[in-house]
């Protein structure tokens, strides 16, 4: 597909301004809503108030950073994975990666509570990413035993609802209150985070973001095919397992801080592949990634304002918004094989 670069200059533009307007939007509103002029003195230290700037720089700043962050970090896991299998209905939370790495997270977080220990945003990563790639793995098993990919979606989907039964059964009946408070993170969840776990997500997700930058020419070469990648001169395998790593590690990452988070991973790269209308990876990347901010942060703003005091699961609100979206695309894609 030929890139019309005015075309996606101005998206990205446009994508942009949303993105101001949503983190100007999540700072003034809120079950306390706050003056914009107290909102501006707040950031630049100037406020009287010091209730007012606890809410914006200990509260809503680092959970609309992690939000923007977070989200980048889903649609780029979705892409990734989205080329690697080749299908575009393929997500994290469809194949079961956030699922098991939900699962691995809430058992070490109960294992360590129970004996009166802490975990950090280190530990938390890497028990996500262990359980991630656990699902992964079962995913590529059932890959090379069938060429159907609907099979595999819905083998994925099956793994996603073990691990979850398992998750939720666990933290039902722990009896610690640290650990029945896990309830609000296993649903989906971007409050409590602090700027400590924001730069923590924010250094991984850079690197991950930029090493994928780094594989544009490759994932390129890749989606026509493995044969003409391969006379390019690309490592196939090495190819494949940076995918899946890099891939599994953005969804563990989101996991981790923010408990699964759904559909994002499958409806933004299609979104954004229509508005863009490229297909070229030195553009999907990066417009993948602003693309999922944008959403992610709108659906929080949705999730902890509409219901203000009460909050709802982010995963709530992004599968109602979602979901159409996906399945408008099954359909489409139903039609054009027909």
């Amino acid at each position: 597909m030929i890139m019309d670069r005015k075309r996606v200059t101005i998206v990205f533009i446009l994508m942009l301004v949303c993105l101001a307007m949503l983190v100007w939007i999540n700072a003034v509103t809120g079950s306390v809503s706050i003056p914009p002029g107290e909102v501006i003195s707040a950031v630049l230290g100037r406020s009287s108030d010091e209730m007012w700037t606890n809410i914006i720089m200990n509260i809503r700043l680092p959970r609309m950073i992690a939000a923007i962050v977070l989200g980048g970090c889903l649609a780029l896991s979705g892409y990734l994975l989205q080329t690697f299998f080749d299908n575009p209905i393929v997500g994290p939370f469809v194949l079961g990666i956030s699922s098991g790495a939900k699962l691995t997270v809430a058992l070490t977080l109960i294992f360590l509570l129970s004996k009166g220990r802490n975990i950090g945003s280190f530990g938390m990563i890497v028990s996500a990413f262990a359980g991630a790639m656990m699902a992964m793995v079962f995913v590529l098993l059932i890959s090379s035993k069938t060429r159907s990919m609907s099979l595999l979606v819905i083998c994925g989907i099956m793994i996603g609802y073990i691990c979850s039964a398992i998750t939720d059964f666990v933290v039902t009946f722990a009896d610690d209150s640290n650990i029945v408070n896990l309830h609000n993170w296993s649903m989906g969840s971007l409050s409590g985070i602090n700027m400590t776990q924001v730069t923590i997500m924010s250094v991984l997700a850079l690197v991950c973001l930029a090493c994928a930058v780094c594989m544009s020419k490759p994932i390129s070469a890749y989606r026509l095919g493995q044969a003409y990648a391969a006379s390019m001169g690309v490592n196939i395998r090495l190819l494949k397992v940076m995918l899946i790593v890099i891939s599994s590690l953005l969804a563990a990452s989101v996991t981790a801080f923010a408990g699964p988070i759904s559909f994002v991973g499958i409806a933004v790269p299609h979104l954004v592949g229509n508005t863009v209308r490229t297909s070229s990876p030195a553009v999907m990347i990066p417009s993948c990634f602003l693309g999922g901010a944008v959403v992610t942060l709108m659906c929080d703003c949705i999730a902890r304002s509409i219901f203000a005091p009460t909050e709802v699961s982010i995963s709530s609100v992004t599968a109602v918004l979602l979901v159409p979206v996906v399945i408008r695309m099954m359909l489409g894609r139903r039609k054009n094989a027909g």
